[in-house]
C-alpha cells in the first residue's frame, strides 16, 4: 500500500509522495540521508514529518547545509518529531530554498 513518505537527499533535496518504498521517491544519481513519513496540518500551515525510513533510517538533518523544498510548499512551516516526540523545528534550525 502506498504511503505518505519523505526522503532528504545528499544534495539536500526534500522529497514527498505517496510511494510504497522510501527509495521510490529517488532519482538517478541520488543518495539518501533518511527519510520519514509526512501529513499536512493545515490549520497551523505545517508539514508535520515524523518516524524514520526502514530502507534509510531517520533523517540526519546535522549534515545538511541547505534544504531545499518544492516551491509548492512555500510558506508551511517544516516540523519533524523524533521517536522521543521531541520537535525538531526545521524551518527555525535550517536555510530553506525552493526550487
Amino acid at each position: 500500500m502506498a504511503l505518505p513518505k519523505f526522503i532528504i537527499t545528499m544534495r539536500g533535496y526534500f522529497r514527498l509522495g505517496m510511494v510504497y518504498q522510501h527509495k521510490d521517491l529517488l532519482k538517478p544519481g541520488d543518495s539518501c540521508l533518511g527519510g520519514g513519513y509526512y501529513r499536512f496540518d493545515y490549520t497551523s500551515n505545517r508539514i508535520i514529518l515524523d518516524r524514520s525510513s526502514y530502507d534509510f533510517g531517520k533523517p540526519k538533518w546535522h549534515l545538511l547545509e541547505v534544504l531545499k523544498v518544492p516551491s509548492a510548499y512555500r510558506g508551511m512551516r517544516l516540523v519533524y518529531y523524533d521517536d522521543d516526540d521531541r520537535e525538531f523545528d526545521i524551518s527555525q534550525e535550517l536555510p530553506i530554498e525552493y526550487y
